[in-house]
């Protein structure tokens, strides 16, 4: 298996089909991949969709909460059962685009160099935001930046590509999913960063309040903070034998 899609969701029953759709669009042919769908404790028909969709397609796996514990546990449970060496993320709800994803994943083949990397969505356009939240995003970005140079100008993008290695490597905490970038340049990593589409959602309407983008956000800074301050890397030197 080379490619894990790893897809959190929460009462997302209208958006199921026509990005599985899309995603078969973009991958099909192309590599060998695997559909991981996290329900986070929907309490509309999300997981029966997902249910009538897996019987006809064998590459999805669904994975069950039975409450929800948010977006941070729900990707990382999906890359805990995934078995591609390469793990994609993407939102439920339609706004990335999976056509994006091939470019993202020929990046991500030809980072061999570094033990860790991260191939991360820049949302530059961002059809669909109205501009209270695009100004919300865009300060948050700044402050993260600013503080943890973490080398990704929109580090909240659902889109990523990572090495599954480096993801499990990570330190987990909720809402961890808005740091990866730092994350991983915490550990030597790199950051490929690519413009990718950005568009209105299929159906409903967003999980995230302005209480969750800006005050939870802002103590998980400051513990993301304290994290690179305790990380010290060391250049190991073996001694021969003569």
């Amino acid at each position: 298996m080379e490619i894990s899609v790893v897809v959190p969701a929460k009462n997302e029953q209208e958006n199921i089909q026509p990005l599985v759709e899309e995603i078969n669009q973009a991958l099909s042919g192309r590599y060998k991949y695997e559909i991981i769908y996290v329900d986070d404790g929907s309490e509309d028909e999300t997981y029966q969709r997902l249910v009538q969709l897996r019987n006809k397609q064998d590459n999805i796996r669904i994975i069950r909460h039975r409450q929800s514990v948010g977006q941070s546990t729900a990707v990382r449970n999906g890359v805990k059962q995934s078995q591609g060496s390469l793990v994609a993320t993407l939102d439920a709800d339609g706004q990335n685009d999976p056509a994006d994803l091939p470019a993202m994943i020929d990046i991500a083949m030809q980072q061999s160099q570094y033990s860790h990397f991260c191939v991360a969505g820049y949302r530059k356009n961002r059809i669909g935001d109205n501009s209270w939240k695009r100004w919300q995003s865009k300060v948050a970005n700044n402050i993260r930046q600013a503080f943890l140079d973490d080398d990704s100008p929109d580090t909240g993008c659902g889109i990523k590509v990572i090495p599954r290695a480096t993801f499990m490597s990570l330190p987990y905490f909720d809402h961890m999913h808005r740091f990866l970038p730092a994350l991983i340049k915490r550990r030597g990593g790199h950051i490929e960063v690519v413009e990718v589409n950005h568009r209105k959602r299929y159906s409903g309407q967003s999980n995230y309040s302005f209480r969750n983008r800006a005050f939870v956000g802002l103590v998980d800074l400051l513990g993301v903070l304290w994290l690179k301050s305790r990380y010290k890397r060391a250049e190991i030197i073996e001694t021969k034998h003569d």
